[in-house]
């Protein structure tokens, strides 16, 4: 949900501007006074996620005070505030450029040919390892081996590994530490703007690596284009024993070559804009071929966020289920909070990243905040009553309980995760099991999901400048067990960690557990 909001303070004088745009210090004291404050206002905090991640917000965002006054240049004093923002540890929250504010240099976005995945065998005890590189990475090694799938990053740049990691953390968005790995894993070969400051690139990517046989080796190469990169491995899943049926933007059908084996496997994209289409489709597909008594599989293991999952749900099992509740925290932005969103109703664009929102057009969510969270807000609650997720499937009044649809399928249901992805997968995720909906492999989803978050452009509060765009997180999601999602989600029933010596067959093994636990498992799902 982005809402952007200009705050205005009086101009005073505009003669304390410098070469750069970063005011005066008594101006950066004053901008991170303003920020702190209102986050301690407005922030959804989550306590289940601090005592997982062993930290205390309010005090790690104090910590940055000195960063944000002693700020030297634009770059300095941007990277100050991300370092501000990402103390919260929050996966959506992020500090954006504004026109006429701290300018960063104009990087084209580039990637070094070799990508990397973590191994997350031992906790406490992660590291990375190379995962693909493209078919001419050999004329980049300066001495020794060429690289390997499994060779474990030494160093990054001329620094140990341990060190970079450990000063690149604090810039970083997440909220769980298997998703910082697991996108820090991603991102450290790419070269962009805004991500971390200019001190962690070179003008090539260098990287020192160990082989299975202790072996060490240096790489040097030059940043390119990611259209030109051409790898040597192709790892997309291509589901031995199964075929593809057909495509759709929310998924991709995979049908069993074998029809004795009655299963489904659904390649799950996302939430996406079309889901109510796709997953009607899927439900017309099954009950023209006579596939609604038959199970599925679900490898969210690449999916990306969106909204609508109960609505996808309805068609996948054949019993009622809890859908996950959400409320808003009530402060100072709460009225212009909800005067953007009537807004957006009047404009029919009640949308999550580009996905609509709401089952319907929205009334129901739009009702409840003008009624029970203004009424709320006059009361001095810290937060609103908690209700459906947003109101998007049911009214404010409901118990949130969800019945299947009158054409569902009646098999049983697998989903594979790991933690990539978050937001309304893990939403997804936690209905699936907190209320026993299906079995689920692999790795929890990413642990990142609030309501709504709130966007403002920065000024400096003497000055008048602008300086940046801010995000607070303002709503918690309310797993069906009744337990904070931010930083919190759910365990799989079959754990099995992504490790260097699993990585080459790892999505083929979650795929045979899960055939497996299906043969296992004769009983279906009860009816209601």
């Amino acid at each position: 949900m982005k809402i952007v909001i200009a705050v205005s303070f009086i101009l005073l004088t505009p003669s304390i501007f410098s070469a750069q745009n970063i005011s005066t210090a008594e101006d950066r004291a004053a901008l991170f006074d303003y920020i702190y404050q209102r986050t301690l206002e407005r922030e959804s905090f989550s306590p289940i996620k601090e005592k997982t991640l062993g930290v205390d917000v309010k005090e790690a965002m104090l910590a940055c005070r000195n960063d944000v006054i002693n700020a030297a240049t634009d770059q300095d004093l941007f990277f100050a505030l991300t370092k501000l923002s990402a103390a919260r540890k929050d996966r959506h929250l992020r500090v954006n450029p504004v026109k006429g504010g701290l300018k960063l240099p104009e990087v084209s976005r580039t990637a070094a040919p070799i990508q990397f995945m973590p191994d997350f065998g031992v906790s406490g005890q992660y590291f990375l390892f190379v995962s693909n590189y493209t078919k001419d990475i050999g004329q980049h090694v300066l001495s020794g081996p060429e690289p390997s799938i499994g060779d474990k990053v030494i160093a990054i740049n001329g620094r140990p590994f341990e060190s970079y990691f450990e000063d690149a953390e604090p810039y970083l968005r997440y909220s769980s530490i298997n998703n910082l790995w697991r996108r820090f894993a991603f991102n450290l070969p790419i070269r962009t703007s805004g991500y971390l400051p200019e001190s962690f690139y070179g003008d090539r990517f260098e990287v020192e690596l160990e082989n299975a046989a202790g072996k060490t080796y240096l790489l040097s190469i030059p940043y390119r284009p990611e259209e030109d990169l051409e790898w040597q491995y192709d790892h997309q899943f291509n589901y031995p024993g199964f075929e593809l049926a057909f495509k759709k933007q929310s998924y991709h059908l995979y049908l069993p070559q074998d029809t004795t084996n009655k299963v489904l496997l659904l390649w799950w994209y996302g939430f996406r804009e079309n889901l109510i289409q796709d997953m009607d489709h899927l439900v017309e597909y099954a009950e023209e071929n006579g596939m609604l008594d038959w199970d599925i599989i679900i490898d969210a293991t690449g999916s990306r966020g969106g909204s609508r999952g109960a609505y996808a749900l309805q068609k996948l099992v054949s019993k009622p289920f809890k859908t996950t509740f959400g409320n808003l925290r009530l402060s100072d932005i709460t009225l212009d909070f909800i005067h953007e969103m009537n807004q957006k109703y009047i404009r029919k664009s009640l949308l999550d990243g580009g996905v609509p929102e709401n089952v319907g057009s929205g009334e129901w969510v739009i009702d409840w905040l003008n009624n029970e969270v203004i009424k709320g807000l006059a009361a001095g609650q810290q937060y609103s009553n908690n209700v459906p997720f947003k109101n998007a499937h049911l009214p404010k009044f409901s118990d949130g309980i969800i019945r299947p649809a009158d054409k569902h399928f009646t098999g049983r249901l697998v989903c594979l995760f790991d933690p990539w992805g978050g937001s309304h997968l893990d939403q997804f995720a936690a209905m699936v099991n907190d209320n026993g909906l299906g079995h689920t492999i692999g790795m929890p989803t990413g642990g990142y999901s609030n309501t709504w978050e709130w966007e403002e452009t920065l000024h400096f509060p003497i000055s008048g400048q602008p300086v940046a765009e801010f995000m607070w997180s303002i709503g918690h999601t309310i797993r069906p067990n009744g337990e904070i999602l931010e930083g919190n989600a759910a365990m799989v029933d079959d754990y099995l960690p992504l490790t260097r010596a699993n990585f080459m067959a790892y999505l083929p093994e979650l795929l045979e557990r899960g055939i497996k636990w299906l043969k296992d498992n004769k009983k279906r799902l009860a009816k209601p």
